[in-house]
Order: C-alpha cells, then sequence, then structure tokens
C-alpha cells in the first residue's frame, strides 16, 4: 500500500513540475493595462515569477525578505522580479496601497481571475518559479526565513 501511495505522489509530482514555460495569459497592471505574461518576462534576464496575495502572510514576508536583498541581486546578476497578485475581486482594492506602503521595487502584476495560476496548476502561495531564457528553472512552494538565499544561489547557478 505505502508503495502504491508513493507512486501516485510522485507521479502527481511529475505532472505539477512538466510544463517548461509560461503559458502566454493576459495579466493587469497596477494602472488597468492588460498586459501578456511573455511580453513582461525578459528573454536575456532571468525573472523570478512570485505568486501572492495581499491577505497572505507567508507571501508578504518573502516579498519583504527578497526586498532587502534585491539591489544587491540587480546588480550582481542580470535578473528581475515580478509579483503577480492572485488576490480576487474582494481584496485586488488592497494590492496598491500594499505596494505603495512595502515601496517593494518589483514589477507588480494582477492575476484577476486567476487564469494563470490554474495554467500552472498552483495551489499554494507563495509559488516562486524562477526563468531563464522564459524557461522554467525552479519552482518554490511556501515560505521559511533564508529562502531568500536559496533563490540568490539558483540565480547565481543559472547566471552566465
Amino acid at each position: 500500500m505505502r508503495y502504491i501511495l508513493l507512486l501516485v505522489c510522485l507521479l502527481i509530482y511529475n505532472v505539477g513540475i512538466s510544463q517548461t514555460t509560461i503559458p502566454n495569459t493576459t495579466l493587469t497592471t497596477l494602472d488597468g493595462k492588460s498586459v501578456k505574461i511573455q511580453d513582461e518576462i525578459s528573454k536575456d534576464k532571468i525573472t523570478i515569477l512570485s505568486f501572492w496575495a495581499s491577505w497572505c502572510v507567508p507571501c508578504i514576508n518573502e516579498l519583504d525578505a527578497i526586498s532587502e536583498v534585491y539591489d544587491e541581486w540587480q546588480e550582481d546578476f542580470n535578473m528581475e522580479l515580478i509579483a503577480i497578485s492572485t488576490d480576487d475581486a474582494r481584496t485586488q482594492k488592497r494590492i496598491r496601497p500594499m505596494v505603495n506602503g512595502k515601496g517593494w521595487p518589483y514589477k507588480i502584476l494582477l492575476d484577476k481571475n486567476q487564469e494563470l495560476k490554474r495554467a500552472l496548476n498552483i495551489s499554494t502561495i507563495p509559488q516562486t518559479i524562477i526563468l531563464k531564457d522564459s524557461k522554467i528553472i525552479y519552482i518554490h512552494s511556501g515560505y521559511s526565513p533564508g529562502v531568500e538565499d536559496e533563490f540568490y544561489e539558483i540565480i547565481k547557478e543559472n547566471s552566465n
């Protein structure tokens, strides 16, 4: 029985990470402009996509922690972070005040209908995806203090 459960878990894990590129869905800027995610991802930079919501404390903690080292990352590597809010219609009004108050240096996009989140099979947030040449090279779910060091090492290993 344990082996069957292990096999099922491995199959689910492999299905979840089998996608290698980001689907070209439409997102919204804080100013209400519609943009295609592929147009926002730089082809010549490492790009971090951070899926978050205004009500998610671990998400905010992760973005705050990265914010503290973000300038250094940008100096050391050719990279950028796009924070993609998955807030629903009830909580979307909190996004702009939170971003302004935090002073996050990231590009902020809204996945208003959670279309991108669904297309990537993201079931929990925060979810962090690191891309190189528009291809997924790393996925991390959840937040614990110090995870930004792990992200730094992934960026370092893949920047050349």
